[in-house]
C-alpha cells in the first residue's frame, strides 16, 4: 500500500469509526467536505497543513496518516510538497510522542493549527535557519538550536533564506 493509499483508508476508517459524516468531519477539522472526499477517494493528496488540521481535528497523532505498516521510510515528495516530513520515530502509545524530521524549501511557510490541549512540541534545527512564529512573534533560530513551546496554540514555520532548513520536530501529547 502506497503512502495516499494508506492517507485514504486511515482517513476513511477513522472518520466511519466515530460515526461521522463528511460534514462533520468537516466541521471538526476546518477543511472542505470536498477535499475530504477527494482524500477519501485517493483522488488529491493534501498539504501537510491540511493533514495537520485533519489529524487535530480528529484527535490523533500526524504520523497515524503518513506511516503505512508496509513503508515506514515514506515521505512527501519534494516537487509536490515545499515541506517535506519523515517520521524518524513513529507514534509511541506508552511515551505519547511523534518524532519527525521535516525540511521546509527556501521561501516556504507553514502555518500550523493548534493541536489539542496539553500539546509539547520540541523543535531542533539540523541544517539552515528556521523562522518560527510562537506566542505572536517570529523568532530565528540557526543549526544546532532549538526551541520548546506549547502546540496547542497557533504557530508557523518560515524559510526566509535560499536554502533547504532541516528540522527535527519532536511532539509530546498529553496522557
Amino acid at each position: 500500500m502506497d503512502i495516499t493509499q494508506h492517507l485514504a483508508s486511515t482517513l476513511k476508517t477513522l472518520r466511519q469509526t466515530r460515526g461521522w459524516s463528511l460534514s462533520k468531519l468537516a466541521e471538526e477539522t476546518g477543511v472542505s467536505k470536498a477535499m475530504l472526499g477527494q482524500i477519501e477517494r485517493n483522488e488529491s493528496s493534501p498539504t501537510v497543513s491540511t493533514l495537520w488540521k485533519i489529524a487535530t481535528g480528529l484527535n490523533v497523532p500526524f504520523s497515524a496518516f503518513i506511516t503505512p505498516q508496509a513503508n515506514p521510510e515514506a515521505v512527501f515528495d519534494p516537487q509536490q510538497q515545499a515541506m517535506v516530513v519523515k517520521p524518524l520515530f513513529p507514534w509511541d502509545e506508552v511515551l505519547k510522542y511523534d518524532h519527525f524530521s521535516i525540511t521546509l524549501a527556501p521561501g516556504a511557510m507553514s502555518e500550523s493549527t493548534p493541536h489539542e490541549a496539553g500539546v509539547i512540541e520540541h523543535v531542533v534545527v539540523i541544517s539552515g535557519e528556521l523562522d518560527m512564529h510562537i506566542d505572536g512573534e517570529w523568532r530565528t533560530f540557526q543549526a544546532d538550536s532549538g526551541v520548546r513551546f506549547a502546540g496547542d496554540k497557533p504557530h508557523a514555520y518560515r524559510n526566509s533564506s535560499a536554502l533547504t532548513v532541516h528540522f527535527h520536530s519532536l511532539i509530546h501529547y498529553p496522557r
